[in-house]
């Protein structure tokens, strides 16, 4: 069974930095790519940064300059370094990922539960 857990969100002051991670558990075969989306309040979710097993990234152009994503796929990990934060970076944060499992042996995408930023002051 694969578990997508995240972790690292919380209350940053405008101006701020907070770096997010993301594990996957489970019997993993290989990684295509793993992600970062937001989902505002009252919002649809949108795609902040994602990572290819390859490393190739890419970033929304709201958060370039100021988010940098890496990946440590031997741990099966993701990080979302964010700084510069805005009080429209407040949204809740997940985890995507797009992977093979040893059950399945098919690439299939899993989400997170999801991880709450808010930046105010």
């Amino acid at each position: 069974q694969v578990q997508l857990v995240e972790s690292g969100g919380g209350l940053v002051q405008p101006g701020g930095s907070l770096r997010l991670s993301c594990a996957a558990s489970g019997s993993i075969v290989s990684i295509a790519l793993m992600a970062w989306y937001r989902q505002p309040p009252g919002k649809q979710r949108e795609l902040v940064a994602q990572s290819t097993g390859s490393g190739a990234t890419s970033y929304a152009d709201s958060v370039k300059g100021r988010f940098a994503i890496s990946s440590d796929y031997a741990k099966n990990t993701v990080y979302l370094q964010m700084n510069s934060l805005k009080p429209e970076d407040t949204a809740v944060y997940y985890c995507y990922a797009v992977l093979r499992s040893a059950a399945t042996m098919l690439f299939q995408n899993y989400w997170g539960q999801g991880t709450q930023v808010t930046v105010s002051s």
